[in-house]
């Protein structure tokens, strides 16, 4: 089964999103439908190839001014002001000029025709095409029976001022998906190509494995690759958040989307650009809605029945208005139309997923990636925090402080050259601050049988001796030290390591402590160590000589007894239970496959401080969505009590459709990290 991505156009209702992307999703032919309204795109997963053409046939059902591209298509616009204007002018000259009333009549009807063409139209389709109800057709129902009821000069406005409100809005959602449009823009769309002695342009996606490749000053580099001429620094703050520029120079790794911000280097690819770090970090962003929270899960659902439910409480109103109370028929059907206006849902439809959105877009900005609108939500409803040590509380930069030899026939030369032997077949941070002891390369031909032994160490033959180097468990001594070597089962040395605390530890435990939040610590180092990093970081609970499955298992017991559980590890040796967790977070390992699959979200450096700042993100979205919800009903409820009562008329009704609308988007524009603390 094959994906497909493509850009939908003029699509500006995120109830019609919504519509669009169930309706597909009932189709056979299409699998894992997605129409993202945040960023204007729609992807799916299908066994058949299709046609543009044929794609459109089966949007046009749905959504009949809506259609798909390849390459983006510049904003249509909607709404054309000149015929607003025309037919707001038309208007006022036939309710003012004392002219025939045959004249007046036909002036409002042209009136009318133009500034409610669009909407009649559109309402129309939708409802014969896709059997949907939407707010074009209350809008409609409300102006023309403000007309036959000759309330005429103020359908007219209402329309005019629902039409400039959905202008407003439009401007306001488009700048929203530029600014989305921008944080999506960290990708190089061309690369300087070298073969011999020229260079040509060619787009990023015709990147070979192995193409050496000229990046010049303030261009981005477009794969992952190796450094192979010359020496620069990179500006990394579209993938880590940090402002400080990088040195790098000949053999140092570099990751695409970083920025040369000094002198011209030649890279060598290491990656085709499907398979880079920028375009990983562009695929998490633009499917980071894909995973709904509660709220809009709820939000989604009540909006299918809620517009029917307007409807018919619109018609109750207009029938039992006049039974009940002293009120007229033609002044029941007046409330009744107003009712409807006021009712249009789409305030709240648009503001929450463009707030989580915005809140995830936020956050990537500090080198936080997050999978999911739903991540982002439990952030903040965290109750406990399960740390990884190595790599994550501490620096993960290993140093060997001291080998005690206990078998006086060896060496410290000798003993240090076999180990180092041993560890340079292993990537584990440990092994690589044993194979530091030696700064000339070892040639480690003679090893044999190598097999690494998981969260216990490693074991392999020279020659005729068979040798084991790892915790007390795997070696069977009772000695100090993190690691003990063994030949032919006998001790022969203790090697004692050291792993600092990272500087903003203490500061991270302390503020997730004000929040409420229980600390734990798993990890596999022995227990002095564990309980000695653990003490002086105030860490609520520790765990010590564990295995990856004592991870799991132990995990399980303190989700149990909590709401939502986060678990932060190094991304590799976690993934387990970093894929279990509520919450899984990768440190550092900045590219890092491993740490991109296995994790919810993805700590772009190893800065432990970007955990509180990720759920004082979450926090401040939430806000912002309360605020929003709040306003929205709070102005909703009050204008349709009014209305009830003939206290609001059409035009205040349009304000508390529209211009909620409006003012609810600008207020979730303004989720940003000013606004964090």
């Amino acid at each position: 089964m094959k994906k497909y991505k493509y850009n939908i156009n003029n699509l500006d209702c995120a109830n019609c999103a919504r519509e669009l992307e169930e309706s597909l999703n009932k189709n056979k032919d299409f699998k894992n439908v997605v129409v993202n309204f945040n960023t204007s795109k729609l992807s799916y997963e299908s066994n058949k190839e299709f046609t543009i053409k044929e794609l459109n046939n089966f949007i046009k059902e749905i959504e009949p001014d809506s259609y798909l591209s390849q390459e983006e298509v510049p904003i249509k616009k909607e709404y054309h002001l000149s015929i607003l204007i025309l037919g707001i002018v038309i208007c006022l000259l036939g309710y003012f000029l004392k002219i025939n009333d045959n004249v007046k009549l036909a002036l409002y009807i042209i009136s009318y025709v133009l500034l409610l063409y669009r909407t009649f139209l559109n309402s129309i389709k939708l409802l014969i095409k896709s059997k949907t109800i939407n707010e074009n057709l209350l809008i409609t129902i409300s102006c023309l029976g403000a007309f036959f009821t000759n309330n005429v000069l103020e359908g007219a406005m209402v329309i005019s001022l629902y039409t400039i409100g959905k202008i407003l809005e439009e401007k306001a959602i488009n700048n929203s998906r530029r600014s989305i449009k921008d944080l999506l823009d960290i990708k190089q769309s061309y690369a300087n190509l070298k073969k011999g002695n020229t260079t040509s342009k060619i787009d990023v996606e015709d990147i070979k494995i192995n193409d050496l490749l000229i990046v010049k000053k303030g261009e981005k580099i477009p794969v992952d690759g190796v450094i192979i001429k010359g020496s620069t620094y990179l500006d990394m703050s579209s993938l880590t958040g940090e402002s400080a520029f990088v040195p790098v120079s000949e053999k140092s790794n570099v990751l695409s989307g970083s920025i040369n911000v000094s002198d011209v280097i030649t890279i060598k690819a290491t990656s085709l650009f499907e398979d880079s770090t920028v375009n990983k970090i562009i695929e998490l962003l633009e499917n980071a809605t894909n995973k709904k929270t509660k709220t809009e899960t709820i939000i989604s659902k009540f909006s299918k029945i809620y517009t029917p439910i307007i409807l018919l409480l619109a018609i109750l109103v207009i029938i039992f208005l006049p039974l009940l109370f002293n009120v007229s028929q033609n002044d029941a059907l007046y409330r009744g139309l107003t009712f409807l206006v006021i009712s249009c849902p789409c305030a709240i439809a648009i503001s929450i997923p463009l707030s989580y959105f915005t809140g995830i877009g936020v956050a990537s900005k500090k080198g936080i990636l997050i999978k999911g609108s739903n991540y982002l939500d439990n952030l903040s409803n965290t109750t406990s925090i399960i740390f990884d040590k190595t790599g994550t509380l501490t620096s993960g930069d290993f140093k060997v402080t001291d080998i005690v030899i206990t078998d006086k026939s060896y060496t410290k030369d000798e003993i240090i050259d076999i180990m180092v032997k041993g560890e340079s077949f292993s990537n584990h941070p440990i092994a690589k601050s044993i194979t530091n002891l030696k700064k000339d390369k070892i040639i480690a031909k003679d090893v044999k049988d190598f097999k690494e032994l998981e969260g216990k160490g490693i074991s392999f033959k020279i020659n005729d001796d068979f040798i084991i180097i790892g915790n007390k468990t795997l070696c069977n001594c009772h000695e100090d030290g993190l690691l003990h070597l063994n030949v032919n089962n006998k001790h022969v040395a203790s090697i004692y390591i050291s792993d600092g605390i990272k500087d903003n530890a203490s500061k991270t435990i302390e503020k997730l402590k004000k929040y409420k939040i229980k600390t734990f610590m798993f990890t596999g180092d022995k227990k002095e160590v564990a309980l000695d990093i653990g003490s002086k970081l105030k860490i609520d609970k520790i765990k010590y000589e564990m295995l990856p499955k004592d991870k799991y298992e132990s995990y399980e017991e303190v989700a149990k007894d909590n709401k939502i559980t986060m678990f932060i590890g190094d991304g590799v040796n976690d993934a387990p239970v970093l894929k279990r967790a509520d919450i899984g977070i990768s440190m550092g390992n900045v590219g890092s496959e491993v740490a991109i699959e296995a994790s919810d979200i993805v700590i772009m450096n190893d800065e432990i401080d970007k955990i509180p700042l990720a759920i004082d993100i979450s926090k401040y979205t939430k806000y912002i969505i309360k605020q929003n919800l709040i306003f929205a009903i709070t102005v909703k409820l009050l204008i349709l009590f009014l209305s009830l009562f003939g206290y609001a008329n059409m035009w205040l009704a349009v304000f508390a459709d529209t211009g909620v609308t409006l003012l609810t988007i600008l207020n979730t524009s303004k989720n940003n990290t000013k606004n964090i603390s």
